[in-house]
């Protein structure tokens, strides 16, 4: 990597490529005096977003990524088909030229493992598994028709987060960070919260890449103190704490005015931005001033904050009410190559009624109106059956990037919608096809960004977060299509 480039990629360069006419955003705005003694973020010194290329319809994302990929065919893609051809080899004319991380092509069908049935004004068919879905369908665009490039975990889930499958790519909230800031002063643009185990795709699923460290996602711990030592050591108060930050700022700033590394910047506000969280990040996390009936929303019951992804949605709740711009909920274990029937009613136990008390919760505060909530993982399922003595595996479903569903509502989404379809079999999209690549502009879209010009230059390349080739935002589940 070239560090002497990156030492000239600024906030400022995504201004001015996309003609924003804002003028040089001087690096010393760091330093700038607030009233509380801290200083400003980098954001603070850019207009506030009402929409920077057309008018946003979303303030922020929620985004609710189900790492390990959930099979669509037990929980929203119903195929009867596969249920009257359950046991047979699927037929080559469907399969050819495929190939799969653990099963051969011609491995006998999977029937679904649980019913279906419609629901609310517009008929849309849900699993049984998701019953508190069900109750706020309305609310919600699903999108039967997802596909992607890769089929295997870790750079497929970095292909959704950074829109390439290799580690390096700047992440989707650290552009949203580096493209409009957050709302907030105390608490970071983007934060990540995390339950259900590892991910494949590691850290550099909220990396930064060649954008400046300041951007990367923070992450939040559902428990205990949010970030690991922002607490003051015992005897160690708040103005000795503000006496060495500004002794190192001081320091950090005569070096930064000397050599110009805006690395050195972004240390100075990783330094600030944890003094302003030491302020505000405990009362975050303390959920007592949440009502039962809350708690009872998302699952949760009172004095019992967890790590369970229902505590991390309330999170995700009281973050996006507090200016943070994207907030990541990850939650892992929907990996199944065994068992599917149990593995999905095991995670739909842990998740489905915290998603549907979520969009409720979002709902009745007016914030569902512009808060995206995205839901959805890496790839799909496949229609075959993966079962091998040797691997101690039976009834379960391999990787399928060829198809797979995922959900939208609030911030410019058309609820109540079901848009794209698969063949008889779940196996290829035949309708309305989505790229990963067509969801990430359409969440940049739904945040009045074009996203052909949210990029920076890397030795003659304009890396953006969707890629290189042509893709655009969903359309059909946008109350306001640019059309």
């Amino acid at each position: 990597m070239n560090r002497h480039y990156l030492q000239h990629i600024t906030r400022r360069h995504f201004f001015q490529d996309c003609g924003l006419g804002l003028g040089t955003i001087a690096l010393s705005s760091l330093m700038a005096d607030t009233s509380n003694g801290s200083r400003l973020s980098a954001a603070d010194d850019v207009a506030k977003p009402d929409g920077l290329h057309f008018p946003a319809t979303a303030k922020r994302v929620i985004y609710l990524f189900m790492a390990g990929a959930p099979s669509q065919l037990e929980l929203f893609d119903n195929k009867p088909k596969l249920t009257e051809l359950e046991g047979k080899p699927i037929p080559p004319s469907v399969v050819k030229g495929q190939r799969y991380a653990f099963i051969q092509p011609d491995a006998a069908v999977l029937a679904p493992r649980f019913t279906f049935a419609r629901h609310g004004e517009a008929g849309t068919e849900l699993s049984e598994m998701l019953p508190q879905l069900a109750t706020v369908v309305d609310d919600i665009a699903v999108v039967k028709s997802v596909h992607t490039d890769l089929f295997n975990h870790a750079p497929a889930q970095l292909l959704v987060n950074t829109g390439n499958g290799v580690p390096g790519r700047p992440s989707m909230g650290a552009w949203l960070s580096y493209g409009i800031g957050s709302e907030s002063n105390d608490l970071p643009a983007f934060v990540v919260l995390k339950s259900g185990g590892s991910l494949s795709g590691g850290a550099a699923l909220w990396g930064p890449g060649v954008l400046p460290a300041e951007h990367q996602g923070v992450p939040f711990r559902g428990q205990g103190d949010p970030i690991l030592n922002i607490a003051n050591p015992r005897g160690y108060d708040n103005r000795a704490q503000r006496d060495s930050l500004d002794i190192i700022r001081h320091l950090n700033q005569q070096r930064l005015e000397i050599v110009g590394d805006p690395e050195i910047a972004a240390r100075i506000e990783a330094y600030e931005m944890a003094f302003r969280m030491q302020m505000r990040a405990p009362e975050l996390l303390d959920l007592s001033a949440e009502s039962a009936a809350t708690l009872k929303l998302y699952g949760l019951k009172p004095g019992k904050s967890n790590g369970s992804f229902a505590n991390n949605c309330l999170l995700a709740r009281r973050l996006a009410e507090r200016g943070v711009r994207f907030i990541q909920v990850y939650h892992a274990g929907w990996d199944h190559h065994s068992n599917v029937e149990g593995g999905i009613k095991g995670q739909c136990q842990q998740t489905d009624q915290a998603c549907a008390g979520l969009l409720k919760d979002l709902k009745q505060r007016g914030l569902l109106e512009d808060t995206l909530v995205v839901w959805g993982g890496e790839f799909g399922r496949t229609p075959m059956v993966e079962a091998s003595g040797a691997l101690g595996r039976s009834l379960g479903r391999d990787h399928h990037p060829q198809a797979y569903t995922m959900w939208f509502a609030g911030g410019g989404i058309r609820p109540g919608i079901s848009i794209g379809a698969t063949d008889e079999l779940g196996f290829h999209v035949v309708e309305d096809p989505v790229h990963v690549h067509d969801v990430q502009a359409t969440v940049l879209q739904c945040l009045g960004i074009d996203h052909q010009q949210l990029s920076v230059n890397v030795r003659g390349l304009k890396v953006r977060l969707t890629g290189v080739e042509e893709h655009q935002a969903v359309d059909a589940i946008l109350q306001n299509p640019r059309g």
